[in-house]
């Protein structure tokens, strides 16, 4: 689950992380309204969507050419003058009021959002700080440890992947205990890794230490601030942050859950999610319904192993009724992209006769324009393929993964 930038401050600011301080507006008035009671000479308007690079990314209308916006935003074409920018400057009221009319209602596009980009509902309106220096400070779970890591680096304000690239000598690492939290030698090695001495070192280990316990009491995925910055005064102050969190976590966290933003999720996503149903949208022309992520996974590496594209993962679990796989149906087929459908079924806990009735239910409720294949294996898969076969309806039946991925591959081709 991802949240806004300003969402994701006001959690950090309540945990004790120290953050720039801004407010956010869903109109221009209420941007200008912001810059005033921020009471700021210098500030910035920040396009709030759920992607990187907004600095560098172009807001713009209906009519424009989402394409050549892609080339300026990556870097590829030169910027043209007047262009409005996700984030911008402002030093009075009335630029702030501008730079939200700017971004408001409009998409962004970005070298993270690609060619769709992101609508812009709302902006945040912060107050401007004189920069010392940037640094980057940010954590995830790393596999190969088994344990959250904390990431710092001198190179803040940058692309992290590119410094862990070219330089990856210039990124601290240090593997967090979840049960004790970031040591205090930990966060003295830290500080002296990223130069910080006097009040910069003083706050930095409180910054630090605050960081972690977040991250870890919150359930967090990945937590990003870049840049993290250090002022004249000392201060250490989180600029701009990213948080993700576990999903399966956040029953725990009512109030996280709580900002989740709709309208940054994929609609079918959210479907998918009420119904009790695991569904990622992809790119292909080939739609899977499966029972199981590792089985997902087979059968999306076959199809493509045969010269297929999988247009989603969904996993339906091991218990799915009619009702969900009539709803996970109705996903699948609401997309003018899928040429064919596949159903790859384990019958374990469910019988497979028992999951063919719940195939043919949904079959009849909903218009099957596109070749339908199905794959049954496990328990009373015999009878659940003699009903598909005797019932009547365009069904194609396969026997094993490979037959099913080979059929829906030429039934997809065909129907193209």
């Amino acid at each position: 689950m991802k949240i806004h930038e300003y969402q994701g401050k006001d959690l950090l600011k309540a945990a004790g992380v120290a953050v720039q301080e801004g407010k956010v507006a869903s109109t221009p008035e209420e941007a200008a309204r912001a810059f005033e009671e921020l009471g700021c000479s210098l500030g910035v308007v920040k396009a709030q969507v759920h992607a990187g690079g907004r600095g560098k990314g172009i807001a713009i209308g209906p009519d424009a050419d989402r394409a050549e916006a892609l080339a300026i935003a990556s870097g590829q074409k030169p910027r043209p003058e007047g262009v409005a920018q996700g984030v911008q400057l402002v030093r009075s009221a009335e630029e702030a009021r501008k730079a939200a009319e700017s971004l408001l209602g409009k998409t962004l596009i970005t070298y993270q959002t690609g060619i769709d980009g992101a609508k812009i509902n709302k902006v945040l309106v912060a107050d401007g700080v004189e920069i010392t220096r940037e640094l980057y400070l940010g954590m995830a779970v790393d596999r190969a440890v088994q344990a959250p890591v904390l990431m710092a680096s001198t190179e803040g304000g940058v692309e992290i992947e590119e410094v862990a690239k070219k330089t990856p000598e210039k990124i601290h690492r240090e593997p967090i205990d979840v049960g004790f939290g970031l040591a205090d030698f930990q966060a003295r090695k830290l500080v002296k890794a990223l130069g910080l001495e006097g009040a910069a070192a003083k706050n930095g280990l409180v910054f630090f230490k605050n960081f972690v316990k977040f991250f870890i009491d919150s359930d967090c995925s990945l937590a990003e601030i870049n840049p993290l910055i250090v002022t004249d005064s000392g201060q250490v102050l989180a600029l701009d942050c990213k948080l993700n969190f576990d999903d399966n976590a956040m029953y725990r966290h009512k109030d996280i859950a709580a900002l989740l933003d709709p309208a940054e999720e994929d609609p079918n996503e959210m479907r998918a999610s009420e119904s009790g149903l695991s569904y990622v949208q992809l790119d292909g022309d080939i739609a899977c319904l499966v029972n199981g992520a590792g089985l997902a996974m087979s059968t999306m590496d076959v199809i493509k192993y045969h010269g297929g594209e999988p247009a989603n993962f969904l996993d339906v679990g091991g218990g799915a009724n009619k009702d969900q796989v009539l709803e996970a149906f109705r996903i699948l087929l609401s997309s003018d992209k899928v040429k064919a459908v596949l159903v790859n079924i384990f019958g374990g806990i469910m019988k497979c006769d028992i999951i063919a009735a719940a195939l043919l239910a949904a079959y009849d409720e909903i218009d099957f324009k596109v070749p339908l294949v199905v794959r049954l294996e496990g328990t009373n898969v015999e009878q659940g393929m003699k009903m598909l076969e005797e019932s009547g309806r365009k069904i194609i039946t396969a026997k094993g993964l490979t037959d099913a991925a080979q059929k829906v591959v030429a039934a997809a081709k065909g129907s193209a």
